[in-house]
């Protein structure tokens, strides 16, 4: 099959939706370290880390919807192949896409408003660390649902360059969580050293 088959580079929604799908992480790592270090939304909302973050969480919120608007609309773009038999035309993407959004959700539940939106970089630190579903099972169940759910959408829609572009949001988020695990971990491990010294004090 030739690649003009499945894949029609002329469409300018395709561009778009890969620079949604890079934006979305890289703009929110930026934005989250310029916080941790600068404290800029928090200052913009009077020094409450609270508002700040609830504020970064409608954006990011925002901003996923628009970047799935523009992923649907650049498949509906693209030619259609038939990529699985019947039945499983329909159930693949189905589980995929309920299991998809099971971690996401559940992730979200798990971690609060402020544990899943970056709250941490705002100060807003947890008590401990989230080891129950889904984190149990998987390490970054919030991306790994994420990217199951671009790879349903392009099954449903029998659209072939959807999974190519699935391949590539899982690349931007294993890159993604090459800068934002890290330094996570240093905001918590930061957290804790002042502890480890007062009781050596004591």
């Amino acid at each position: 099959m030739a690649l003009s088959a499945v894949l029609d580079a002329s469409k300018a929604s395709l561009y778009l939706s890969l620079a949604s799908i890079t934006f979305n992480p890289t703009a929110w790592n930026i934005v989250a370290r310029n916080e941790y270090h600068n404290k800029t939304i928090t200052r913009i909302f009077g020094g409450n880390a609270y508002l700040g973050c609830y504020f970064l969480t409608v954006c990011i919120f925002g901003a996923g919807i628009f970047r799935d608007h523009l992923y649907l609309s650049a498949l509906l773009e693209q030619p259609r192949a038939p990529l699985l038999p019947a039945p499983f035309d329909a159930l693949v993407p189905m589980v995929l896409f309920i299991l998809g959004q099971t971690f996401v959700v559940t992730s979200t539940w798990a971690l609060g408003i402020t544990g899943t939106f970056l709250g941490d970089y705002f100060g807003i630190l947890m008590d401990h660390r989230v080891e129950g579903f889904p984190f149990n099972v998987l390490r970054d169940p919030m991306y790994v649902g994420s990217t199951m759910c671009f790879a349903a959408t392009a099954l449903w829609y029998e659209r072939p360059v959807g999974l190519l572009v699935t391949l590539y949001v899982y690349v931007v988020y294993v890159i993604a969580l090459k800068f934002e695990g890290p330094f996570t971990d240093m905001i918590y491990s930061t957290r804790s050293t002042p502890a480890k010294k007062s009781l050596k004090e004591l």
